[in-house]
């Protein structure tokens, strides 16, 4: 279990990824980019970058190319086939994203991340920690437990087999607030890129483990984060 106590809060997590990694001018891929939220506030205030988002959603890959921003690409495609050649990329980004790809495939998909990386690139990893009080709502329906160990697993896996060098690695906790129930059950029980099945009675469970964090203010909760950043060796 985590020490929620000491991790510090990070409201921004564009803050935390600029201070990791040199991103002034540099060409970047986020792989499972979905809304692609942090590319394009990355883009306001580091214009001289250039992103491309990955997304394998279909329905918000179709979102993103309805909104284009200068200096923004989206392509449809997953990390474990990225359709760049070699070493086109200084940065790669996987923003809560290493944990959805295929278990059989997370140790192709960081090769594959590897290989469009240019010399000495940077692999920045964010993934939620199972803990905490929103994990205890979000497991109900949603329980990511040996899919979260996996993705670590690949990058002990890799940085063993020496394909990359560790860089940088911090933990944090994140904000999510909400509204209310509705809020959440929109945001997070019913997105485009899964299927849950949630049914009456499962509704109500969630809802009920999601009443105490309920105030007059809305629901808070402090997220767990662990972030690597993996440098490509040669």
């Amino acid at each position: 279990m985590t020490d929620r106590s000491a991790l510090a809060l990070v409201h921004d997590e564009l803050d935390l990824l600029a201070e990791l990694v040199p991103i002034d001018g540099r060409e970047i891929i986020e792989l499972g980019c979905g809304a692609a939220r942090m590319a394009r506030t990355l883009l306001e205030r580091h214009p001289g970058c250039r992103v491309t988002g990955l997304e394998v959603d279909a329905r918000q890959h179709a979102k993103n190319l309805a909104s284009p921003q200068p200096g923004l690409r989206f392509v449809a495609a997953g990390a474990e086939a990225i359709p760049f050649p070699d070493a086109s990329f200084d940065v790669a980004l996987m923003l809560k994203s290493l944990h959805h790809v295929p278990m059989p495939l997370m140790a192709q998909a960081l090769a594959e991340t590897r290989r469009v990386l240019r010399a000495g690139g940077l692999l920045y990893v964010s993934e939620p920690v199972y803990d905490g009080a929103f994990n205890e709502v979000m497991r109900l329906f949603n329980d990511e437990r040996v899919v979260r160990a996996a993705a670590q697993a690949a990058l002990d896996a890799a940085l063993a087999a020496l394909a990359w060098e560790p860089a940088a690695e911090r933990r944090f906790a994140m904000p999510v607030d909400f509204a209310d129930f509705d809020d959440f059950e929109r945001r997070m029980m019913h997105p485009t890129f899964a299927e849950h099945r949630i049914d009456e009675a499962k509704r109500a469970e969630v809802r009920a483990a999601f009443a105490p964090h309920l105030g007059a203010a809305g629901a808070h909760f402090e997220r767990p984060m662990h972030v690597r950043v993996l440098r490509r060796t040669d």
